[in-house]
């Protein structure tokens, strides 16, 4: 007898977390490993430059938080980053990387992407599609609010027996 579709992709969903879980733990070793492996461990919470990173590389990986200002010195940036540094701990449980924008000349392939409009918030969901946009600096507690809303969240806290 074979598998019917939707009992693969339950068994697949299933495993998830488990694949996750394992995916994270290779990154723990060759963190630990990284004087020997030139591998260099990487803080998930450390703000990645848009110039340096595609939204592709995160697809069902992690779920970007992109901040976009015309400046650095914007003080909604200054605020929003100062928000997403003080509590952290429920933005690396929900995989979320940040990924910031200060520069509209530099046209980075992101920005292009997203299109935005001065200062912007916009959260990413896992698939790689927009979960939301804020024109306005937004806490942590409405940032994870907002991903704990997103489907596949919804399934992975399932999955989790939560």
């Amino acid at each position: 007898m074979r598998p019917t579709p939707l009992a693969l992709t339950a068994a697949l969903l299933l495993a998830m977390p488990a694949l996750a879980q394992t995916a994270a733990d290779a990154v723990a070793v060759a963190a630990a490993d990284a004087p020997e492996t030139g591998i260099e461990a990487v803080d998930p919470m450390e703000p990645r430059n848009a110039a340096d990173v595609t939204l592709e590389e995160f697809i069902w990986i992690a779920r970007p938080v992109i901040v976009f200002a015309d400046t650095p010195a914007d003080p909604r940036f200054i605020e929003q980053m100062e928000m997403l540094a003080a509590r952290p701990e429920p933005l690396i449980e929900r995989d979320v990387v940040i990924i910031v924008d200060t520069d509209p000349a530099a046209r980075t392939a992101i920005r292009q992407a997203l299109r935005p409009r001065g200062f912007a918030l916009v959260v990413m969901q896992k698939d790689g599609n927009v979960g939301f946009r804020r024109p306005s600096p937004r806490d942590v507690r409405e940032i994870t609010r907002g991903i704990d809303n997103f489907q596949f969240r919804q399934e992975e806290l399932r999955s989790q027996g939560r």
